[in-house]
């Protein structure tokens, strides 16, 4: 199984000019390759490729001084980045989407890098982080990385820089449980779960949202380019970074308590690109973080030896989970009412019951057999 660990840096002034410098070193390569690639294609009708484009860095290391500064593993990670970018342009095409075409990034858009292979330029030595042509970092290890370590990405946040170490670990079974549930999520609550249990909906984003505002309208208010606005728009960061900090260390604390007590978990399939079209619940919609709790549950299930499924969630809502009926209701009508057999429940608990009986038809289907979760599912703790 692969696990990631951020960790803070506390790098010192001389320290952070270099990782500045290495940043935008790194990002004038991304861009210069962009700009080749752009090129061959509109003039000479050729279209560069990974292979093509690595084949060119020693000679250009060579000729560039700057370029020798960054490690030569982790330049191949640069081309291997915007090539990705690339397949996925392609991809979506072909899926019928509207994709954007590969952009040149910015100062603001290029804030990690990527040493894929740990021990080449970049390792851990006497508690600190050595990355070449930077020197030593302190790093707050508040707990040891487990397994074998495969890559480091160092990352720019805020001002505030972070390790992610990419480690191999084997897999450590909490203590087998029987008990099964299926979780409805929601907006008027976080989730529901088939066993009665609703847990309240934190309302990051809204319970922040006047002093959000208040920071959005400092930044208007600036002229572009000027020192103040630049001053006013990483006040505005650290509030978008304050309120994605809630809401993953509330969504982690929740899995966790549920990874914990259950050892069945089901959840709707939910296709939540979709639904935020709708821009009466869009906001809502992605401030409860649906695909984060779905993800944080997937990787700390397979962590813990519990099967995780996810079931078609269509008619969840409307089906009787006593009875099977199909009771009609609209968004705004929060009971179930099933005139077959009776039954008044709170619309979210029914879907709940639902989910957890299509849940057992998958696990029956597939318990003993094949994995219901992915083998490389990431985390970030």
């Amino acid at each position: 199984m692969i696990r990631s660990y951020l960790y803070r840096l506390y790098p010192n002034t001389v320290q952070t000019e270099k990782l500045n410098k290495l940043f935008s070193i790194a990002r004038e390569l991304y861009n210069s390759c962009l700009a080749e690639r752009k090129y061959a294609y509109k003039m000479q009708g050729i279209s560069l490729n990974y292979y093509s484009q690595s084949n060119e860095l020693k000679e250009l290391r060579s000729i560039i001084p700057e370029v020798s500064q960054l490690n030569f593993s982790a330049t191949q990670d640069m081309l291997r980045r915007l090539d990705k970018s690339f397949k996925n342009f392609f991809r979506r095409i072909k899926q019928g989407e509207k994709p954007g075409y590969p952009r040149f990034k910015g100062y603001s858009q290029f804030n990690s890098i990527t040493f894929p292979t740990y021990g080449d330029g970049c390792k851990l030595k006497d508690n600190r982080l050595y990355i070449l042509n930077v020197g030593l970092l302190k790093i707050k290890l508040h707990r040891e990385p487990e397994g074998q370590i495969k890559t480091v990405t160092i990352k720019r946040e805020c001002d505030k820089w972070y390790a992610v170490f990419t480690c191999e670990v084997d897999i450590r079974p909490l203590p087998k449980s029987d008990k099964e549930v299926g979780i409805d999520v929601g907006i008027e609550y976080f989730a529901v779960t088939s066993d009665g249990e609703f847990i309240e909906n934190p309302h990051c984003l809204r319970v922040s949202e006047d002093r959000l505002k208040r920071a959005q309208r400092k930044v208007s208010r600036k002229k572009k380019g000027s020192k103040n606005r630049r001053k006013c728009v990483k006040l505005l960061r650290k509030q978008h970074q304050k309120i994605k900090n809630q809401r993953k260390d509330f969504i982690n604390k929740e899995a966790d308590k549920i990874v914990k007590e259950y050892g069945y978990i089901a959840v709707e399939d939910l296709q939540i690109k979709n639904m935020v079209k709708n821009h009466h619940l869009a906001k809502s919609i992605s401030d409860v973080g649906w695909s984060q709790l779905f993800n944080t549950l997937a990787y700390k299930a397979e962590w813990a030896g519990r099967q995780f499924v996810k079931v078609d969630p269509k008619g969840t809502s409307q089906r009787c989970s006593v009875c099977g009926m199909v009771v009609k209701k609209s968004l705004e009508v929060r009971v179930h009412n099933c005139p077959n057999c009776g039954i008044i429940l709170q619309r979210d608990y029914n879907s709940a019951l639902e989910i957890l009986t299509l849940g057992r038809s998958v696990w029956d289907l597939t318990w003993n057999r094949s994995s219901c979760v992915s083998q490389e599912a990431v985390c970030f703790s």
